[in-house]
């Protein structure tokens, strides 16, 4: 299984959790999250890190596979790429995947380009679920303030530069669109959803024959 954009392995480790006999080869761009990931989880026995660039073509050759993958896996991450980068990412992903594999990508994606009244709705539903409580949450750019802040990581905040808060600033691939766009381009037979809330959605994609 890959974890595509897996930062600090927070994902990966709850995929080995579940399923015991998985390998999780867990791929991300930022030596700082990396890092974090090595510091936390070195250890874990199914779990191995890459450093690789997503948006970049061949990034597949990389992760040095010794067979075709069942199964990749992301979250909040993905839409960090711009729709460019995004179509080089899942076309070389469907390359990867044996037939049948599948996609499966929980992020934020809005739907305002098409169904603007019922991008609507979905923010009034998410504002109201969170209450009080999500007024508190720190959003990514917050967090990475955060991390540039402290001693322990500065010299991998170096590594970072301006780090991906910046980087990716105004050139997300935030719509739902853009992701079925990219999906299909590169070949995957089936693209949907398989859970929402608001606009929190598991988008689901199966490369090949279809899973039964």
């Amino acid at each position: 299984m890959l974890d595509l954009g897996c930062g600090p392995g927070s994902l990966a480790v709850r995929v080995l959790d579940r399923i015991l006999a998985a390998t999780v080869v867990a791929v991300d761009a930022d030596p700082l999250l990396l890092g974090l990931a090595r510091a936390a989880h070195r250890d874990r026995a199914g779990l191995r890190l890459v450093e690789a660039d997503l948006g970049r073509p061949g990034w597949g050759a990389d992760l040095a596979l010794r067979e075709t993958v069942g199964a990749a896996v992301s979250t909040t991450a993905l839409h960090w790429l711009p729709e460019p980068q995004l179509r080089v990412a899942y076309g070389e992903l469907a390359g990867l995947l044996r037939p049948g594999g599948i996609l499966l990508n929980g992020d934020d994606l809005s739907v305002a380009d098409f169904a603007p009244g019922l991008a609507e709705l979905e923010r009034h539903l998410q504002h109201w679920a969170a209450g009080p409580r999500g007024e508190s949450l720190d959003d990514w750019r917050a967090w990475w303030d955060g991390v540039t802040e402290d001693p322990a990581l500065a010299e991998l905040v170096a590594r970072c530069g301006d780090g991906p808060a910046a980087a990716h600033r105004d050139a997300e691939s935030a719509q739902l669109s853009a992701h079925e766009r990219a999906l299909r381009a590169a070949g995957f037979a089936e693209v949907g959803t398989l859970w929402q809330h608001g606009g929190n959605r598991l988008v689901c994609a199966i490369t090949g024959a279809r899973v039964v």
